[in-house]
C-alpha cells in the first residue's frame, strides 16, 4: 500500500547542484514520494538514500501530491529565471529528477498538466521532461505547444530490452509500451530521446539500439557507475541492483561494459548518442 496525501508547498524549483548544476538551472517535482518505488526500477533508485526526500519513510510507500505546483511555479519563476540569468546560465528546467511526473496518480490528480498549462504563459528557456511513462502523451497537446515555446524534448527511460530481471519485480511499465510512447511523440514533432539509465544487461544491443533509432531523436547511455551521483556507484551498490545484474551479465555491473554499449550506438546512432551527464544536458556526439 502507497500512503498518498496532498500538501502545499512554497517553493517548486530548485535552484540545481551536483549531477544536475551542469544540466539544467533547476529541477521541479510536481510529486514527492515514488508509485513506482516497489517496481523494477526502484530497486536501484537513488532517490530512496536521500534523506531530505524520504524523511526517513520507506521509498515506493509514499506520495506527496503537490496540489498548488502551477499557482508557486507561475509565483517564484520570475524570480528563478532572473537568478539563473544573473548566473549566466539558461533558464532550464528538468522535470523531474526524482519523481515520475506522470505516475498513474497524475491521472486523476493532473497535477504535471496544471504545470505544463502554467508554463505556457511563462515558458522557461528549455525543459526537460523525464519520465518513464507511457502516461506522457496524455500531455502531448501541451508539450507540442511549449516545443513552440522553449527548447523541450522529452527523455523516455529504456533500460534495457528485457521486460524483467531474474529475483527483481518487473518494471512498472513495459518496454514496449514505452517504445510506442516515443514513436507517438515523434511523429507529432516533439523531440524525443531514449535514456538508457542505469543501463542494464541488454539482450540483443544491436537490435535495441536500432529500434531507438527508429523511434527517437538520440539516445543517452548512463551506467550506476558514475551516474547515481557517487564516482563508483556506491549508493546503487548497497542495492540487490548489481548482483541482478551481475547473474545475467557479470560485466554489466563494470564501466567497461556502458562503454561497449556506446560504441555499439555510435555505429547505429551516428551523431545521435549522449554519455551520461553530458548526454543529459543535451550534448549528442
Amino acid at each position: 500500500m502507497i500512503e498518498t496525501k496532498s500538501v502545499s508547498i512554497s517553493q517548486i524549483l530548485v535552484r540545481s547542484s551536483g549531477y544536475l548544476k551542469q544540466i539544467c538551472s533547476h529541477s521541479l517535482q510536481p510529486y514527492r514520494g515514488c508509485s513506482f518505488g516497489n517496481s523494477l526500477c526502484g530497486v536501484g533508485c537513488y532517490v530512496q538514500h536521500n534523506w531530505f526526500v524520504t524523511r526517513g519513510r520507506t521509498w515506493g510507500r509514499f506520495l506527496e501530491i503537490r496540489q498548488n505546483a502551477a499557482e508557486i511555479y507561475l509565483k517564484t519563476c520570475r524570480t528563478e529565471r532572473n537568478w539563473a540569468y544573473r548566473s549566466d546560465i539558461p533558464f532550464a528546467i528538468f522535470c523531474s529528477s526524482a519523481t515520475d511526473p506522470f505516475l498513474p496518480q497524475e491521472r486523476s490528480c493532473g497535477i504535471t498538466r496544471s504545470v505544463l498549462e502554467a508554463m505556457k504563459q511563462q515558458p522557461p528557456d528549455s525543459l526537460i521532461v523525464q519520465t518513464r511513462s507511457p502516461l506522457v502523451l496524455s500531455a502531448a497537446d501541451l508539450l507540442e505547444e511549449l516545443s513552440q515555446r522553449c527548447q523541450l524534448r522529452v527523455h523516455m527511460t529504456i533500460e534495457t530490452d528485457r521486460e524483467q530481471l531474474p529475483g527483481l519485480p518487473p518494471f512498472a511499465t513495459s518496454v514496449s509500451a514505452r517504445i510506442n510512447a516515443c514513436q507517438e511523440l515523434k511523429k507529432r514533432g516533439i523531440k524525443t530521446i531514449v535514456t538508457v539509465s542505469p543501463l542494464l544487461p541488454i539482450l540483443n544491443p544491436q537490435a535495441f539500439l536500432q529500434q531507438i533509432a527508429e523511434v527517437a531523436d538520440g539516445v543517452v547511455i548512463d551506467h550506476f557507475i558514475e551516474g547515481d551521483g557517487t564516482p563508483d556507484g556506491s549508493r546503487t551498490r548497497k542495492t540487490a541492483l548489481p548482483e541482478a545484474m551481475w547473474e545475467v551479465e557479470p560485466d554489466s555491473i563494470t564501466i567497461n561494459y556502458r562503454d561497449r554499449i556506446v560504441g555499439i550506438a555510435r555505429t547505429v546512432l551516428p551523431g545521435r548518442v549522449g554519455v551520461g551527464q553530458t548526454g543529459f544536458a543535451g550534448l549528442l556526439e
